[in-house]
């Protein structure tokens, strides 16, 4: 880390130091920390997690850190997130995150074109807001902190100073007189203005207009590099300048070039003013969702119903919700029963009943009933709130691919400068025209502006994250979204992700003395007080009618339950209690094929004998099949990986067309599995829903978790799916083949441009005027095939 003295804001720093557990750790690392180099004192305080250290400058702090770290414990860092204003394109990119990579204890910063905004990754306690700001200001620009948004307020993207429409009306119309009689040149008709009234209606176009560009590129200078902006002072400053001389040179006769220093600015102007209005269509997914909090909420309180702001909410309030409207906030039914909307937070089209017991998601809206439910999350512990953070997170996060784009920027502005004055130099001591080689160095320095080279990759990845968002694929970082258009296997768990992960009733078997219908009357009798799944299963599959009364109920751990019926002792379990109890059973071969759970169901008294039996098995969800289906005609090869037997594993893969199983995977060793399938180089993704599976899912190339699994599994995954439909995976790989697709092809025109345009202008085949419209154009065009992502859909809507 490099960086002065002065970028250091206090001598001591307290560093939040993480895995301390004993008093001897705290001898170790104090002794560790003097020991450092450029560090004169250090404490250490257990109860706090903290070190503090006197140090004589950034480098020692550093030194500190990686002392902290060789000793076995771990440094505590924070994230700071800031606007900045004032970039105008990949060159502003880099020299940004190069002044806050200087800043002292920064470790990490990353800056977003697109979305102006900075995350910078440092040393909790000696980063601060402050240092950070202050740095960006030496670049050139201008940075703050984000302003706490109200609950609807919208996300700032493509912001623009007020009376920038106006501005740009009034240049226009000081530019199109100018323009104008250019028409009139193939025609044979000299339709110039004169020269005086040329400059009168240049200068403010040139001053006015323009003057964003002598601030900008004033603070490049400053900051020793250059950008976009510099560009374009250069180029119409010279055209400006090369006019005035001419015109005192000439008098009234001479050709001048403010038409097409005016243009440039105007175009210029107007491309920085169309990408703006792009900017905004690309957060429109944020934007919706923010839009979706409300702002109060009706709480009930002992003297009635009292409408409070969304801040006043506390955990365990009970909230009134009426049909039609937004619920407010996070909760648990507590009475009434409705159908909710959550098609905007999950993509789900069809309506949601809820009922009491049942969650809602804050955001959503309620249908025909009233509905009072108890408040269980607010503010950032929201669903919608981490929804939010997820888009915004992966908005601001750069792509693999935008490494090669910042090599670029960082050498791009100083080698175009090289370019154009080599241009005049040629121009003028070859050719012997100094006039024209002037006007084509403009032309370079006009067409070479490097705005669309850092627009290419964000714009694209802010389309594609919108896009998924709205309709339930949550994109958590860029990463995942261009690895994911590389997966050539999937991997499934088994339950809960291809099963609906609850046993179902699957088949009944019965002798000569019972019909099936008795059979599940007794056992669900034997299970009326208890909770667990194959108990629930047994209710729902029960004719209309009431339960034989069963007494004397007694579970035997791990096998089953005995009790009374009708003066009958009577057994419901598994083989050992019926082997224990002394009764032979025969397996069913069918119930074993499947891999299906069987109880039997047995009278030990007055009689002993089997009375029948009934196989439990996890349905397969109705939409797996289509989704391996999608997988493969992607040409994508599937598997299985589950700790259930392999009879009931291979049952699965079977009926859904899986091309590999592995079954009696425990926990553990499904991460070894994952590490098994990617050899060869094939990238893997991983799709799971429990705790279990969330080691997996971080070890798998892309882990998609499915919404309604655990907060662990979503967590550790790159996506997540918002509702359960197994046919958003192959949707989700779409997506990405569809947004890397679109960043290579803006990241092509971004570079065409440039590749053709220099050497065109170079030549003198190109006018500034020209070369200012591509360089417009080109802004525009990669953020409208961005913006063509907006209309992607997943192939089952």
């Amino acid at each position: 880390m490099t960086g002065t003295t002065s970028e250091l804001a206090v001598r001591e720093v307290t560093l939040g130091v993480e895995g301390m557990s004993c008093a001897s750790c705290v001898n170790r690392l104090e002794k560790v920390l003097r020991a450092a180099p450029g560090v004169s004192a250090a404490s250490v305080n257990l109860a706090t997690e903290s070190a503090r250290v006197a140090v004589a400058d950034p480098a020692a702090l550093q030194a500190a850190a990686d002392a902290v770290r060789k000793a076995g414990f771990g440094v505590a860092e924070d994230e700071i997130k800031l606007v900045v204003e004032g970039m105008t394109c990949a060159s502003c990119v880099a020299r940004v995150e190069k002044a806050l990579a200087r800043v002292a204890g920064v470790s990490g910063a990353t800056v977003n074109l697109a979305t102006e905004t900075a995350r910078v990754r440092g040393l909790r306690g000696a980063l601060t807001a402050e240092a950070l700001i202050d740095a960006v200001a030496r670049a050139g620009y201008r940075a703050h902190l984000p302003q706490e948004e109200s609950p609807a307020a919208p996300v700032r993207a493509g912001w623009q100073a007020p009376g920038e429409g106006a501005l740009l009306i009034v240049g226009a119309a000081l530019a199109l007189p100018l323009l104008l009689p250019m028409l009139g040149a193939p025609l044979g008709r000299d339709w110039m203005l004169p020269i005086w009234l040329q400059w009168l209606l240049a200068t403010p176009v040139q001053f006015v207009l323009g003057a964003r560009f002598y601030r900008a590129g004033w603070g490049a200078l400053r900051a020793g590099s250059g950008n976009m902006d510099l560009l374009v002072a250069l180029g119409t400053s010279a055209a400006y300048g090369l006019s005035l001389w001419l015109w005192w040179r000439h008098g009234g006769h001479a050709h001048a070039y403010f038409e097409a220093a005016a243009a440039v600015i105007v175009l210029v102007r107007l491309g920085k003013w169309l990408e703006a209005r792009a900017k905004r269509q690309t957060t429109a997914a944020i934007r919706a969702l923010q839009a979706l909090r409300p702002d109060r909420a009706r709480v009930i309180t002992l003297s009635g119903e009292r409408e409070l702001p969304l801040a006043e909410l506390r955990l365990g309030d009970r909230v009134a919700i009426r049909a039609g409207e937004r619920i407010p906030m996070d909760g648990e039914v507590e009475e009434g029963a409705s159908s909710v909307d959550e098609s905007l937070l999950t993509g789900e089209s069809r309506l949601i009943t809820k009922q009491v017991g049942d969650s809602l998601i804050g955001g959503a809206i309620n249908g025909e009933g009233r509905l009072v439910a108890r408040v269980t999350a607010l503010g950032a512990e929201t669903v919608l709130a981490r929804i939010i953070r997820m888009v915004e997170d992966a908005q601001a996060a750069k792509a693999p691919i935008q490494r090669l784009v910042d090599k670029v920027a960082a050498v791009f502005v100083p080698v175009v400068v090289v370019i154009a004055m080599l241009t005049c130099a040629a121009w003028g001591l070859w050719a012997g025209d100094w006039e024209r080689a002037l006007v084509n160095a403009v032309a370079v320095l006009v067409i070479a502006c490097p705005c669309a080279l850092g627009l290419a990759t964000p714009a694209a990845i802010m389309a594609g994250t919108g896009a998924g968002a709205r309709h339930g694929i949550l994109i958590k970082d860029a990463e995942a979204l261009e690895l994911a258009h590389s997966v050539r296997r999937v991997i499934f768990d088994k339950t809960g992700t291809l099963t609906r992960g609850m046993p179902e009733v699957l088949s009944i078997g019965v002798s000569a003395q019972l019909a099936e219908s008795e059979v599940l009357q007794l056992a669900a009798a034997l299970q009326t007080a208890a909770a667990h799944p194959l108990a629930k299963a047994l209710q729902a599959r029960l004719p209309a009618g009431g339960l034989p009364v069963a007494s004397e109920l007694r579970n035997v751990a791990g096998r089953g339950v005995r009790g009374e019926i009708a003066g009958k002792q009577l057994l419901f379990g598994n083989r050992r209690l019926m082997e224990e109890s002394g009764l032979a059973v025969a397996d069913d071969p069918e119930a074993v094929a499947r891999g299906s759970t069987v109880s039997w169901l047995a009278e030990i008294a007055p009689e002993t004998r089997v009375l029948g039996w009934i196989a439990f098995g996890d349905q397969i969800k109705d939409e797996a099949r289509a989704a391996v289906e999608a997988l493969h005609g992607l040409g994508i090869d599937t598997a299985v990986v589950s700790g259930d037997s392999h009879a009931a594993v291979k049952q699965v893969a079977q009926a859904l067309g899986i091309d590999e199983l592995r079954a009696g995977v425990l926990p553990e060793a499904k991460v070894e599995a994952v590490r098994d399938l990617q050899q060869g180089g094939r990238l893997v993704a991983m799709v799971g829903d429990g705790v279990n599976d969330a080691p997996a899912l971080a070890a798998a190339d892309v882990g998609i978790a499915m919404g309604g699994g655990t907060d662990v599994a979503m967590q550790a995954a790159g996506i997540t799916l918002m509702r359960g439909d197994l046919r958003l995976v192959p949707a989700a790989i779409a997506l990405s083949r569809r947004t890397v697709s679109k960043i290579r092809q803006n990241l092509f025109w971004a570079f065409i441009y440039n590749v053709v345009g220099i050497p065109l202008a170079a030549a003198g085949l190109l006018s500034p005027v020209v070369a200012g419209a591509a360089m417009a154009l080109s802004s525009v065009s990669v953020l409208a095939n961005a913006l063509l992502l907006a209309r992607w859909r997943p192939a089952q809507e």
